[in-house]
């Protein structure tokens, strides 16, 4: 089995929709850490897993320097964009979502 990490950095702002009181309720930025991880068993025909510029292309341009509530279908809160973040890529069984120092959202497939 061959795996592949890329992490990279983003920066973009949300607010959450929360039935409760909270200051993330208002718009606010991040600099968010996304950790994508990729696994096959076979290499493809240019000897990778998927290519890593491949996996920056694919989440930087959707998310990088957005409204994430614009662009996202769903709460953008750091668990929902983790499982997004590993649909995103074929080869994704990982991703983690780190929003603030301290902070961070893993979803794995089974």
């Amino acid at each position: 089995m061959f795996t592949v990490i890329k992490r990279m950095e983003i920066s973009a702002a949300h607010r959450l929709v929360l039935p409760y009181d909270s200051k993330c309720t208002r718009l606010h930025g991040h600099n968010w850490i996304i950790t994508v991880y990729c696994r096959s068993e076979r290499l493809d025909e240019n000897g990778m897993v998927v290519d890593f510029t491949r996996i920056k292309e694919v989440i930087m341009e959707q998310l990088d320097h957005r409204n994430l509530n614009e662009v996202l279908p769903f709460n953008p809160t750091a668990e929902n964009i983790a499982r997004w973040v590993c649909g995103q890529i074929p080869q994704c069984y990982k991703a983690e979502v780190q929003e603030s120092e301290g902070n961070v959202a893993v979803y794995e497939e089974d």
